[in-house]
């Protein structure tokens, strides 16, 4: 399959999970430069150089081609060695004018039915959607607190790998650890002035962070700091899900990256009251 030269804006950096080919890996995400979104795979982030790291509202240029093992339309194997960076990530000033013009090329949904429609239609698997409320953050604990002997086999590959690094090259890293957690929002979409209500898994690798950061600052209180960020400081945002499905599942959806621009204000009345006058 023909491979190409594509401009990308990162969106998504997804928390990364073990993999027998690349010990580990990320799912990537963003908004092409005509407007489309782009599913990139595979990206161990932890394992390539620093040149070639992405950080979400980096715009990059790259060579992808459509993946052969994943029927999902905007999934694309890119080739990590051709990863360029286009200057700096993009800026918040001025209301997060430079990522609005990005962001508003793409079509934002106001009801996770209409997300799903939209799949059955027409196959996308990756969408924008404003949820009306959050209505809380669920935090129940993992199956299993740690890796299983064959996903620790895995991550522990770096330490031997010889395909996409060569020996000298390859970064030490500590092993990946395994969220104890697993992070659901429960939230509700009006349309047509009826509330419905939806719940779905974060994977969002920022999320997976901040847990991490609380922990370690927080210790056994770390849930506090957790929940007033992500039920109080980012609902108080335009709160934004980019939502995406699972290769296997393709009707089972995630919100893949939570992204959370200042709510902007509506434009002023230009007329006064003629009492005012």
């Amino acid at each position: 399959m023909a491979t190409r030269t594509a401009e990308i804006l990162v969106l998504c950096k997804t928390y990364p999970s073990p993999s027998s080919k690349y010990s580990e890996t990320s799912c990537v995400a963003g908004v092409e430069d005509a407007g489309s979104l782009i599913r990139l795979f595979p990206v161990p982030f932890r394992l390539i150089n620093d040149d070639q790291q992405l950080k979400k509202w980096q715009l990059i240029e790259a060579v992808v081609e459509k993946a052969k093992d994943d029927n999902r339309p905007e999934s694309h194997h890119i080739k990590i060695d051709t990863i360029r960076k286009v200057g700096s990530p993009l800026s918040t000033k001025n209301g997060w004018a430079d990522r609005w013009a990005r962001l508003s090329k793409l079509l934002l949904f106001d009801d996770f039915a209409a997300v799903e429609a939209s799949r059955q239609a027409g196959g996308g698997t990756l969408a924008l959607l404003r949820p009306s409320r959050i209505v809380e953050l669920e935090i129940t604990p993992a199956a299993s607190p740690d890796w299983t002997p064959q996903e620790r086999a895995k991550l522990l590959q770096h330490q031997r790998q010889a395909g996409l690094f060569d020996a000298a090259d390859a970064p030490a890293i500590r092993t990946l650890r395994k969220l104890p957690f697993e992070f659901h929002y429960r939230y509700r979409c009006s349309v047509a002035g009826v509330e419905v209500d939806y719940r779905h898994k974060i994977v969002d690798w920022e999320i997976g962070a901040l847990f991490w950061n609380c922990r370690r600052r927080h210790g056994g209180n770390w849930e506090v700091p957790f929940r007033a960020k992500l039920e109080n400081d980012l609902p108080a945002a335009d709160l934004i899900f980019l939502m995406g499905t699972i290769h296997r599942f393709p009707d089972q959806w995630l919100i893949v990256s939570l992204i959370y621009p200042p709510k902007r204000q509506q434009p002023q009345m230009a007329q006064r009251s003629l009492f005012d006058l």
